[in-house]
């Protein structure tokens, strides 16, 4: 798929995972994360539990053999967890991905994917590339969310490249 390589795919999920956890922290409450607005119909609460799930139930338990059971229908409709409790889910998340990251080996990325995507079978980096597409896309969904409710700014070092200098 070209020079991508499994180092670079792991930082940029564990960068971006680190940008979650931020976010999460840049709330100023509970229940700010589950503030609802117009036209926008996944706060972020629902955005955090979807990308853990995700990458748990993707990396974790599918490449890594983790015992996570995802449960993708709760995901959308949990309103009320604390921001404690997201930050543990974004961090079990981070911890999946290190750890089976860390234990693929480069020609792992050339083969198939343990289950089909979407009805195809794609190769490990075809779907590992998407899972860090997708985090950057709901993660963008959540800090536009997170100022619109809140009013706040930026979050210091939101996907920052030097952060993917640093070993990740």
């Amino acid at each position: 798929m070209g020079p991508m390589t499994l180092d670079g795919i792991r930082r940029v999920l564990l960068r971006d995972l680190a940008s979650l956890a931020a976010q999460l922290a840049a709330y100023p409450d509970d229940a700010s994360l589950w503030r609802e607005a117009p036209g926008i119909s996944n706060p972020g609460g629902t955005l955090a539990l979807h990308l853990a799930g995700n990458l748990r139930h993707f990396v974790g338990a599918q490449l890594g053999g983790t015992a996570y059971v995802r449960d993708r229908e709760a995901e959308f409709a949990r309103r009320t967890r604390s921001r404690a409790d997201l930050v543990a889910e974004v961090a079990a998340a981070r911890a999946d991905v290190e750890d089976t990251l860390r234990r693929l080996a480069p020609d792992d990325l050339a083969r198939a994917f343990p289950i089909p995507i979407g009805g195809a079978t794609l190769a490990t980096e075809q779907v590992l590339v998407h899972l860090a597409g997708h985090l950057a896309y709901h993660l963008g969904q959540l800090d536009y969310h997170r100022r619109l409710v809140t009013g706040g700014g930026s979050v210091p070092g939101m996907q920052s490249p030097s952060a993917l200098a640093d070993g990740g």
